[in-house]
């Protein structure tokens, strides 16, 4: 699935609700929030925080999904071509970044 296809996904899901995408400050609290979410699980499996029950296990992968949602539902709001920017991204890496760290062998 590309991005695009994520994003379009995320827009026909959003247009069945009356409000449609939330304000740009409710969705950068929402993505704050999951981020913290994965920031918990993250400690509990690699840092010293250890957890409070043993069934108090995050699947990180879902948490970094509910991330890209709402960086879709950011990007769609703005009507921001996620396909785009990552190639603009990608672009900027290999140029600027292209003898900032030192190579494998």
């Amino acid at each position: 699935m590309s991005i695009k296809d994520a994003q379009y996904d995320v827009h026909k899901w959003v247009q069945q609700f009356k409000i449609e995408y939330f304000k740009p400050m409710e969705i950068i609290a929402q993505m704050m929030e999951e981020v913290g979410e994965l920031s918990r699980e993250i400690n509990n499996r690699y840092g010293p925080r250890t957890k409070k029950s043993p069934e108090d296990t995050a699947d990180i992968e879902q948490e970094l999904c509910d991330i890209m949602f709402a960086i879709i539902c950011m990007a769609n709001s703005h009507n921001i071509d996620l396909d785009e920017a990552w190639k603009k991204k990608m672009d900027k890496q290999y140029g600027r970044d292209k003898e900032r760290f030192e190579l494998k062998g």
